[in-house]
């Protein structure tokens, strides 16, 4: 019985890692992008380990444990000892459940439920900032947006539209923020980068957005002083990017 919980267990786990990173990217859930073959290499030795048990179990006579005394010896060996060690430790089914949600239920990405609840992330000192384009809504990530309100001196925010995605966050007094989380190496590890919208009532929490906005005039813009917030001007839902995360805080 042990020896079949623990086959079944490694290939359990083995095909939910395989699920997750080698036939999808749901993996990138939970790590950065670059585990992500990590995951894939441990799927598949799981997955050998647990086959290899298995043929090996199956080649194995009944009579191997017998020994020479018949085929009572190791019930009697047991009761010398007053117990049985042919079971393993109980605590091993506590992996089956994470296991099976593996395979079958792959948790979310984390959202505005570990952003309410974690400080948010103190970007790096940038060391320069390129110039907006001249035209039309600059894109810039939840990163470069607050670096630039805080750290350019040149104010290269001021009167410019910007362009930024991410997901929802409920807020007070009916604002609300968007939202990436920072990886370093997993969920685990999470920070978040916040940025309050003013203007537009706020979507579903958790709801992906694309929005477009000017800086909201609070505070002196290229100081700590200034606002991490944009009035809207025009908002659009938007999937989920296969990325969820953001890997780091590149100084520019």
């Amino acid at each position: 019985m042990r020896r079949t919980f623990q086959t079944l267990l490694l290939l359990l786990i083995g095909a939910g890692l395989l699920r997750v990173s080698l036939f999808s990217d749901v993996g990138l859930r939970y790590v950065k992008e670059g585990l992500q073959p990590f995951l894939v290499a441990s799927g598949i030795i799981l997955c050998a380990v647990g086959l290899i048990s298995a043929r090996r179990a199956g080649l194995r006579p009944r009579e191997r444990h017998q020994g020479h005394d018949g085929p009572h010896s190791e019930t009697a060996t047991q009761s010398e000892h007053g117990h049985d060690h042919s079971h393993g430790p109980r605590i091993a089914w506590l992996l089956l459940p994470p296991a099976l949600a593996l395979l079958l239920f792959a948790p979310p990405a984390l959202g505005s439920y570990t952003a309410t609840r974690d400080n948010p992330k103190i970007v790096e000192d940038y060391e320069r900032f390129e110039p907006l384009p001249a035209h039309g809504p600059a894109p810039l990530s939840l990163t470069e947006f607050i670096a630039r309100a805080q750290q350019d001196d040149k104010q290269s925010l001021k009167d410019r539209t910007v362009l930024m995605q991410g997901f929802v966050t409920p807020g007070k007094d009916g604002t609300w923020d968007l939202t990436r989380l920072l990886v370093s190496c997993c969920a685990a590890d999470s920070q978040s980068l916040t940025v309050t919208m003013h203007g537009t009532k706020a979507p579903p929490a958790d709801t992906w957005v694309k929005v477009t906005g000017t800086w909201h005039p609070l505070g002196a813009l290229g100081t700590t002083s200034a606002a991490l917030a944009l009035d809207i001007a025009t908002i659009q839902r938007i999937p989920e990017p296969p990325v969820p995360y953001i890997d780091r805080a590149p100084a520019g």
